[in-house]
């Protein structure tokens, strides 16, 4: 199928964002944004890992996000610095080391600035293949922990009396987000993919009153946010990634002027 550039992009903007909307939602909630910019920092490294050993760009970056998140979640878990020490610390080291290994690489160009801030209109048919999989997956694993996620998410220790298996969500969930920020790191970058995540899920949040509902607004959002920021980026020539953020934050601040209205007018 021959799909010029811009039809692509638009397609692949929007497949990461419907699945980045749920999970965006979760990161809110359980406050895990600073896991999400570890996470981000991290596929840079995945990327020299990919082509030092010159294997499929996305299989080096999922088996690197999928190392760094078991490394996150059990440093978490040490007593001697805060948890957002923690993450900063190894979110600027993945991210040091990334650059780093970079420059380092004998042989290969690399385009620096577009996997930092994305470039999403050179998504290809294979690009689209890979994240139409991650969305599969993800929808399927979501739909089978949501309730349960829910449970964990609103009170972990009730939902361990209630024989909910914690661990395990707690991981899937981790898993889940590997996935899905390893796919799109290519599209928005390293340093604007947390915020396809969380702008949205704040959006929603102002309009959204049940998980549910939040979690669909939040895709919602997040793909207006692509299509918006990719006509952007057509019309005045900006950068891909950043003009998709930029949208998302009009996004976000309309919605809380409509929140603010609809408070207000509810309080009368």
């Amino acid at each position: 199928m021959q799909l010029d550039f811009m039809t692509r992009g638009i397609l692949a903007g929007i497949g990461i964002a419907v699945v980045a909307g749920p999970l965006g939602c979760f990161m809110i909630w359980r406050r895990m944004s600073n896991f999400g910019d570890t996470l981000a920092h991290s596929t840079l490294l995945g990327l020299c890992f990919s082509l030092a050993l010159g294997i499929n760009l996305y299989l080096g970056l999922i088996t690197m996000s999928i190392l760094m998140s078991i490394a996150l979640v059990f440093f978490s878990r040490q007593k001697y610095l805060s948890n957002d020490t923690v993450l900063c610390i190894l979110a600027y080291s993945s991210l040091a080391f990334g650059l780093l290994g970079a420059t380092l690489l004998q042989g290969v160009r690399i385009d620096l600035l577009g996997y930092l801030y994305g470039d999403i209109l050179s998504v290809d048919n294979s690009d689209l293949g890979w994240i139409l999989c991650v969305d599969v997956i993800v929808f399927i694993v979501l739909a089978k922990i949501w309730r349960a996620l829910l449970s964990i998410t609103v009170h972990e220790d009730l939902a361990t009396v209630e024989g909910i298996p914690v661990q395990r969500i707690h991981w899937t969930f981790v898993l889940l987000m590997a996935f899905v920020f390893a796919v799109a790191m290519k599209l928005v970058g390293v340093l604007l993919i947390t915020a396809l995540f969380l702008i949205p899920a704040s959006a929603a949040r102002q309009l959204g009153h049940t998980a549910e509902k939040m979690a669909v607004l939040s895709s919602i959002f997040g793909a207006l946010a692509v299509s918006g920021g990719l006509m952007c980026s057509k019309t005045w020539d900006w950068p891909a990634g950043p003009a998709i953020v930029v949208m998302a934050v009009f996004v976000f601040i309309v919605c809380v002027i409509i929140g603010k209205i609809r408070y207000f007018s509810f309080r009368k």
